[in-house]
């Protein structure tokens, strides 16, 4: 969830405080206007439609016969009524004023459920009429329009209406005046509205769906099982498990952070929900206030990579990709826990240099206690995934996931009452409002990209401008994510930038391991038909190794409009449907870098209002701890980290996991001790010895090896200086 303003810490100077202040720290999505909670009524009115909400789609996602259309139609007139209700067009200075700005606010939200209704009740005269607008589809159509894109400004402020604006209008109107590759001799607004809207398209396209089933069902599972007190479970296990380590708040930190954003979905609200915790505690501990908060912002970003929930990014995925749920949520898993443990590699090494202590509470939970009496949280985890490898779809495994926590929370001495779960259910709905106005908002982009054609043509002037370098098209992808990032929440970023340059990636990583085959000799012979046609010349080359430049000049004289082909005859189908969900990934990851990197990194801000730090100071520490966001996306591109089979996915992993440590040493010049300047150097080319993919696993054994040494040496040195300090 974002807010559209950057928080700030009221007491910038009070780095020593451990009580946080969260006055600018909330998501005006979750709860409604305070002076409008005051009108009695109005509460009634927003707890009756949140209960409607939350059991209608429960109905959707279970029992429901109704076309996909429809219920779209029936997800935004509700969410927008909803948003309307509680999140003000303005704030008003005035009583009068208030009453005027509600007035109008309830007008727009029941015209909002007034277009959803008019789609159901009239898409078949439409059609009867040949799919020509009357005057009540201009009217409905263009409201329904500019209704989302205002519940939007609300939400997430001006950035996505205005892009939303800018696509519309390029369509219709000055697409014709934009000369070469981007020109576009445009549709009629009838046409442009039909798509946006009542075609099923647009806002209430794939996007849509996806926001009403996977992700409506998911964000009401976190909720119950926050409610249920999941969340104090995980953060006494965190701290069981790594507080009693030297720097373990910071460990507690990462490990907390990993497993709540596991359920959570959401980086910011992952950072304040752990963060008013850990923090402080990091700050107890010894650990510099900024570092604390970068840390938090961090591992918070990291929740979204870890499955099964993802933000809502696996399940876009899934559906862009049409690869089962499961599979990605199963390639995700490894890579996410590298990053969490590259955020441990700097707290231990900061733990290290600040001489940070461990937790040493008495009164603290003991694991035997905390597993005793939280055991039934990790409960409906287990059902979920068990849910989903028995073959149920995620939206039926996460309805009985959510019965499973009801279920559970009777094993504790809380259980769940009626109370409970109607609140838990307020929680949901009022957690989706901003994201599902966000995406049925982002529809709009999308449905533009794939009407004009446009991320083909965006794809092709990346690959243009990289020269066909798979590096430097994934360095463009970051900087474009970056730049987006600063307007669009994460998850808009990765559908915006997974239409434009997802088949760029996926061609040139296709491209790669093509390159491979020729190299190696192990072109199968259906492949080599097509250098029948485009090389003939060339054909008793095919069966023997060459160099990988010879490879890449064999491979250049196949016609692109032969390459397509090629890739389906020379890689495996498991290779090709891997190489794009690697191309997704690798958006998908760069997309959280706006998380932690200045000028707007919400997740920071958000952690720097609770440790009293400078945002933009602890923006730039966010930004050099989240590193991992950087180098995990390129062993997606040319290893079998989430490709391989189990073996080759472990092998890269343990390398790479070392690797990262070596570079987080040099970045830090300290391992266990302080380094000196040349093995400091030395530590760069040492972990990019393991994190190259050349294949060769005495090199990577080689690197291990050095790197171990230099470690203990570390210890050694430290405990030396350790023993002379006392």
């Amino acid at each position: 969830m974002h807010d559209s303003r950057s928080p700030e810490p009221s007491h910038p100077s009070d780095t020593t405080s451990d009580t946080p202040d969260l006055s600018d720290v909330r998501d005006e999505s979750a709860e409604a206007a305070p002076w409008r909670m005051d009108l009695p009524w109005l509460g009634r009115a927003v707890f009756v439609l949140s209960i409607v909400i939350c059991f209608a789609h429960l109905y959707f996602n279970t029992l429901s016969t109704l076309s996909e259309l429809w219920v779209s139609a029936l997800h935004f007139g509700l969410f927008g009524l909803l948003c309307a209700l509680t999140i003000p067009m303005i704030t008003p200075a005035s009583d009068g004023a208030k009453r005027w700005v509600l007035g109008v606010d309830i007008m727009l939200g029941l015209a909002a459920l007034g277009c959803g209704l008019y789609l159901i009740g009239f898409e078949d005269a439409l059609y009867d009429r040949g799919v020509v607008f009357s005057t009540a589809d201009w009217v409905v159509s263009i409201a329904a329009v500019g209704l989302i894109l205002e519940f939007a400004r609300r939400t997430t402020g001006w950035f996505i209406p205005v892009l939303c604006l800018i696509a519309l209008t390029y369509v219709a109107w000055w697409g014709k005046y934009v000369g070469g590759v981007f020109n576009f001799p445009g549709l009629t607004w009838e046409t442009v509205l039909f798509r946006s809207f009542i075609g099923g398209e647009g806002m209430l396209g794939s996007i849509a769906r996806i926001s009403w089933s996977y992700v409506f069902m998911f964000i009401l599972f976190g909720a119950f099982l926050v409610k249920s007190g999941a969340g104090d479970f995980i953060i006494d296990l965190a701290r069981c498990a790594a507080g009693r380590f030297k720097g373990g708040p910071g460990f507690v930190a990462v490990f907390a952070s990993g497993l709540m954003g596991s359920v959570s979905g959401s980086s910011v609200a992952n950072t304040v929900s752990t963060g008013v915790i850990t923090i402080p505690l990091m700050r107890r501990a010894g650990f510099p206030a900024r570092f604390a908060a970068g840390v938090e912002a961090a591992a918070s970003t990291g929740g979204q990579l870890m499955p099964p929930v993802m933000g809502a990014g696996a399940f876009i995925m899934a559906s862009y990709t049409q690869v089962p749920y499961l599979t990605i949520v199963g390639v995700a898993a490894l890579p996410a826990l590298l990053y969490f443990l590259s955020v441990a590699m700097f707290v231990r090494i900061e733990a290290k240099r600040s001489d940070a202590t461990a937790l040493d509470d008495p009164q603290g939970p003991r694991l035997k206690d905390v597993l005793k009496d939280g055991w039934h949280y990790l409960a409906p985890l287990i059902v979920l995934v068990g849910a989903l490898i028995y073959g149920f779809t995620p939206t039926y495994a996460a309805g009985i996931a959510i019965l499973s926590v009801i279920a559970a929370s009777w094993l504790s001495k809380n259980p769940m009452k009626l109370g409970d779960i109607v609140e838990a259910m307020l929680s949901g709905v009022r957690n989706m409002t901003t994201t599902a106005i966000l995406l049925i908002t982002v529809g709009l982009i999308v449905n533009v990209v794939s009407t004009t054609g446009i991320g083909n043509t965006f794809s092709l002037m990346i690959t243009d401008w990289a020269g066909g370098s798979l590096l430097i098209t994934i360095a463009l992808v970051a900087l474009a994510s970056l730049i987006l990032g600063m307007g669009l929440p994460v998850t808009a970023s990765y559908i915006v930038l997974g239409t434009l340059s997802a088949p760029a990636l996926y061609n040139l990583i296709a491209h790669s391991q093509l390159v491979d085959l020729l190299a190696a000799g192990n072109l199968p012979e259906q492949a080599k038909a097509i250098f029948m046609l485009a090389a003939p010349d060339k054909l008793d080359l095919l069966g023997a190794p060459m160099s990988m430049d010879a490879a890449r000049e064999l491979l250049a004289l196949v016609p692109d409009t032969f390459q397509s082909q090629l890739y389906e005859q020379a890689l495996s189908p498991h290779a090709l449907t891997m190489a794009l969900v690697s191309a997704h990934m690798i958006i998908f990851w760069l997309s959280q870098d706006s998380n932690v990197t200045p000028p707007v990194c919400l997740t920071a801000f958000a952690a720097a209002a609770i440790a009293g730090t400078p945002p933009m100071k602890t923006g730039l520490t966010a930004w050099k701890i989240a590193k991992g966001l950087y180098i995990v996306p390129l062993l997606f591109a040319w290893s079998p980290l989430i490709s391989g089979d189990i073996g080759e996915m472990l092998t890269v992993f343990v390398f790479a996991l070392f690797g990262i440590y070596a570079i987080v040493a040099g970045m830090e010049g300290y391992l266990e001790h302080e380094l000196p300047w040349w093995l400091r150097l030395a530590m760069f080319p040492l972990g990019a010895l393991m994190l190259w993919p050349h294949g060769m696993l005495a090199v990577d054994l080689g690197g291990l090896a050095v790197f171990l040494l230099v470690l203990t040496y570390s210890v050694r040195q430290s405990s030396r200086q350790e023993a002379l300090a006392h």
